[in-house]
């Protein structure tokens, strides 16, 4: 197998996870009879929790001598984590073990997205080939899954979640090509946590980030009660999956379609970031009006822009401005602040939001795109990226 191939089949694993945990954890935990607010913050907990459990993940990784070990570890501990919640009974018990699976998960991206970048550099394919079998992977999941729970019990979410795990920590151990993390002496970690203080410092790059995560972030509503939102407007699981399945098609569409024109057309990344930013305004706000089931299938397509343009603009933009020396840690910080800090406030004020004023609850995640639309507007003058 060749290098794009081996990193596509993790991808495919990871993904295939996530296209299950994402849409379905809100049903699983519907029903085990806890309302919203319970839900949004059980699911929030670890997204809040990795402004610390980022960054340490982050630099424990760059201890290693290989890439692959942590993210095998990081595997074996979604597995644990997701397995133990569908064994233990109590809402304690249940954030403890969804917060162990959720964190390890998250984690799990960014490492895998720099080892990617790493190996595209060097081998000369597009990071967004494998990328994008992993949101192929994420479509067959929404609708295997979605047509399972018209049958099956909702546990089968939870045991798919934890096989998808098992098999991605044997990929990463067994198949991952073998590629170091630091070319020479690896850096002590106290230079590391040195390396995390200096993007922090820098002010362009956490308005980058800013930019791309209020943009991410705006998608929580989406993802925690989605699923929820739609049974009580009499559309099945089954439905909601190939809803999900619909949004994530048309991402692979651009990752693989567009994303190469792009690149010879020289459309640079800051572009990218300000067509989704406006694109997320406009679905957030037609989701909030709980439109009927034939126009939710274009705004679904609206996924392509609002995550995955937003996501390659921030992963091109934080490759260029990071050193090569604290890649990991700038993935990783990018990805604490989009899909932990921020989500997990969006998420947590999700569930209050949504037993209170239902679809409403979108108008919150538009002014989120809104700002990170506003944040990214004066970014093309002093990022100053070559286009990608």
């Amino acid at each position: 197998m060749t290098a794009a191939q081996r990193m596509a089949l993790q991808y495919v694993l990871l993904f295939g996870a996530s296209g299950v945990s994402l849409p379905f954890a809100g049903l699983w935990f519907r029903a085990q009879g806890l309302s919203g607010a319970e839900i949004g913050t059980l699911l929030a907990a670890p997204m809040l929790a990795r402004v610390v459990t980022g960054p340490l993940l982050a630099v424990w990784a760059d201890g290693f001598r290989r890439r692959r070990t942590p993210i095998a570890l990081l595997g074996l501990a979604m597995a644990a984590g997701y397995g133990a919640a569908g064994l233990v009974e109590g809402l304690a018990a249940w954030a403890v073990c969804w917060f162990v699976g959720a964190t390890a998960a998250a984690a799990l991206i960014p490492l895998t997205d720099v080892l990617t970048l790493r190996l595209a550099a060097r081998d000369g394919f597009s990071f967004s080939l494998p990328r994008g079998c992993g949101s192929a992977a994420f479509v067959a999941a929404n609708v295997g899954v979605g047509a399972l729970l018209l049958t099956a019990p909702v546990d089968v979410i939870i045991i798919w979640t934890c096989v998808a795990a098992l098999g991605a920590t044997a990929v990463a151990a067994f198949v991952l090509p073998p590629e170091p993390v630091a070319e020479g002496v690896r850096v002590a970690g106290l230079e590391r946590f040195r390396g995390l203080g200096r993007l922090i410092a820098d002010p362009v790059f956490m308005i980058a980030i800013f930019a791309v995560g209020a943009v991410q972030a705006a998608h929580a509503f989406q993802y925690g009660f989605s699923a929820i939102l739609w049974k009580g407007q009499g559309i099945s699981e089954a439905v909601t999956g190939q809803l999900w399945a619909f949004g994530v098609i048309v991402e692979i569409g651009l990752m693989w379609l567009f994303e190469p024109w792009r690149r010879r057309a020289g459309v640079g990344p800051w572009s990218l970031l300000m067509v989704g930013s406006a694109a997320a305004v406009l679905r957030w706000s037609a989701m909030a009006f709980a439109p009927p089931l034939w126009l939710l299938w274009p705004l679904q397509a609206l996924h392509a822009l609002t995550f995955a343009a937003t996501f390659l603009a921030g992963v091109q933009i934080v490759e260029r401005l990071a050193p090569r020396d604290s890649q990991t840690a700038a993935q990783t910080m990018a990805s604490v602040l989009s899909a932990g800090l921020l989500i997990g406030l969006a998420t947590a004020a999700s569930g209050p939001l949504y037993d209170r004023f239902g679809a409403g609850g979108y108008w919150a995640m538009a002014a989120m795109a809104a700002a990170g639309l506003l944040a990214g507007a004066p970014l093309r003058r002093r990022l100053r990226v070559p286009p990608s």
